[in-house]
């Protein structure tokens, strides 16, 4: 009998706790997804879906991995359908173009060899050209939450696939966006590092110099901890660099556009209200604010489609489209021949890179220690409305993602509270690309402010945003995640945000109760850096909660490695007397068992 029982927006620590709690077993998870995955079928989700048989191997192969030493042990993920899994098809959302790989991507490999489960292949826009989700002949993906809307694209499957709970996470790729406007139009975490720092090996081109892998997921901390997976130099990657794991820190500046910003389709008056309370959010972080005009990053989108790096895409692809008439959808090979014409000689690409080199120095001049944030979309449209405008829809959907990678800026898509009933809205953090720890550092701030709503195990029924004000609460010990008072918190309304480690000034000690519960406090000197959760909670419920707390714990500001500082459980000092000292362990989870 399956024991999968959790909801689509758990996490990997909460699926690796239930696994060690010998509540599941990686089998039952995937028996699980591959009931979801053909209840779904009709969204069009999957070009190769999960079966057992395929997975089998991958399932026979955790048995030589130790779940202590492997970061995804049995966490299952998607692959967008032009990144390469070994023995899988390959078909960049296009039948004649397709290939079987005998090996994985460089970035599919390192997920594997951590423990991962590549579930199968997801659907696409063809070619990866596209932000809406509908340019592809395995059907149009449809919005995980509202049908009837576009999924956003190209990573459109891939999207689906983690909002519906097919998989914890799954890759994309962005060239131009497709890495993020599926994570707002889904409600989920998009993160695009910065060019290089995840090798592309493996991976059908779109726009080579440009093209990033990318991950989706439910919570922040799932996407870093899929970063620190794969990033790193790959030597058989022309395009691979070596960028360090970031650790997230606040810049000096948040940047927000001085102009006007402009929103379309049928929810425009919903997604202005949702920015301007983002905004209210981001001024109330204690970083400085400061409007910028939008010129350059104007100026870099329009260079994307309107100047010679059309003719990449061109150079990828050019000689199949040729061979192969009528293979690619319309609209996709539209636009692929957009690069082939006479116009994008020597001249005129070398004439374009001085123009970027300029943009570049601007940009670079603009956001050193500041991290710039932007709707991740001004809209949505309806399937049938991109139907009806194919050309001019998508170009809508990039007005704000188009100059990133051109820039080579680092970007995290965030999803905020909903601007209609399962019409999400969401924010993207933009950096240089040596600046991924202050994107962090920002987007984990936010979090701290925004509740967003889970989706629920009724899958054809996802709940609505919880709109009310939200605290933010540090937990170290019984009330974590897999413990038996995190049912309190749920009780309470809170839902976990991140992990989080405190400043170096705590002791963190084992109280002489039943069951045996950790008290944390705070030393002048000897104290050590704790690990703990961040959860949010509604401010309406916090002096119920707090009252329900007894002694010798209480709620007072604890310091975070950021030097943030958040409400959380300590404990008064004189507990020390008859408590035992566990600080050495530097966590509750890390204490012998």
């Amino acid at each position: 009998m399956n024991t999968f029982t959790q909801s689509p927006a758990d996490s990997i620590a909460t699926l690796r706790n239930r696994y060690k709690h010998q509540e599941t077993t990686p089998r039952e998870v995937i028996e699980e997804i591959i009931e979801r995955v053909q209840a779904d079928a009709d969204m069009n989700v999957w070009i190769t879906p999960p079966s057992l048989a395929s997975l089998q191997p991958y399932l026979d192969g955790l048995a030589q991995l130790d779940p202590d030493k492997a970061p995804l042990w049995g966490i299952p993920f998607a692959v967008k359908d032009n990144i390469d899994v070994a023995g899988i098809c390959t078909t960049a959302g296009c039948p004649a173009y397709a290939y079987t790989p005998s090996k994985h991507a460089a970035v599919v490999e390192r997920l594997v060899a951590a423990g991962a489960i590549p579930l199968g292949k997801t659907n696409m826009d063809q070619f990866a050209t596209g932000l809406v989700g509908t340019r592809s002949p395995y059907g149009e993906t449809h919005n995980a939450l509202k049908p009837e809307l576009i999924s956003g694209g190209s990573s459109s499957g891939s999207a689906v696939a983690v909002a519906r709970g097919h998989a914890i996470f799954a890759l994309g790729t962005d060239t131009a966006g497709s890495g993020r406007v599926p994570a707002m139009l889904n409600r989920l975490v998009g993160y695009k590092p910065s060019l290089g720092a995840w090798p592309t090996k493996g991976v059908v081109p779109a726009c080579e110099s440009l093209d990033c892998v990318t991950v989706f997921a439910h919570h922040l901390e799932d996407a870093l901890l899929v970063d620190e997976v794969v990033r790193g130099v790959c030597a058989e990657d022309p395009w691979s660099k070596h960028l360090p794991i970031p650790s997230p820190k606040l810049p000096t500046r948040i940047l927000l556009p001085k102009e006007p910003t402009v929103f379309f389709g049928q929810y425009t008056e919903s997604y202005k209200h949702e920015w301007q309370a983002a905004i209210g959010q981001l001024t109330q972080m204690g970083i400085s604010i400061e409007y910028v005009e939008m010129d350059l990053y104007v100026a870099a989108a329009a260079m994307l489609y309107e100047g010679p790096w059309v003719a990449e895409r061109w150079a990828a692809l050019g000689e199949f489209i040729e061979t192969h008439p009528d293979a690619a959808f319309p609209v996709t090979e539209r636009v692929l021949r957009m690069g082939a014409g006479s116009n994008y000689d020597a001249a005129s690409l070398f004439n374009a890179m001085h123009q970027l080199q300029a943009l570049k120095l601007a940009a670079r001049t603009q956001l050193e220690d500041a991290v710039l944030a932007m709707p991740t979309a001004g809209g949505t449209w309806t399937r049938e409305e991109v139907r009806q405008d194919p050309i001019g829809t998508n170009r809508e959907m990039g007005r704000y993602t188009n100059h990133c990678n051109l820039l080579d800026l680092c970007a995290l898509a965030l999803p905020t509270t909903d601007a209609a009933t399962n019409i999400p809205f969401g924010i993207t953090l933009f950096g240089l690309a040596e600046n991924e720890h202050l994107i962090r550092g920002v987007a984990q701030r936010f979090l701290c402010g925004i509740s967003i709503a889970p989706t629920t195990d009724d899958l054809t029924n996802p709940t609505a945003s919880n709109q009310t004000d939200t605290t933010a609460i540090a937990v170290c010990g019984l009330h974590m995640r897999g413990y038996p008072l995190e049912k309190q918190m749920q009780e309470f309304g809170a839902q976990f945000i991140r992990e989080a480690i405190t400043a170096p000034k705590y002791q963190m000690l084992k109280l002489p109760t039943t069951p045996a519960k950790p008290g944390l406090v705070r030393r002048q000197s000897g104290g050590a850096a704790i690990e703990l959760e961040i959860w949010s909670m509604p401010t309406a419920m916090l002096g119920a909660f707090v009252a329900s707390i007894p002694s010798p714990l209480c709620i007072g500001k604890i310091e975070l490695q950021d030097e943030e500082e958040v409400s959380g459980f300590l404990c008064e000092a004189i507990a020390a007397e008859e408590a035992e000292d566990i600080t050495r362990y530097g966590g509750w989870r890390k204490l012998p068992v």
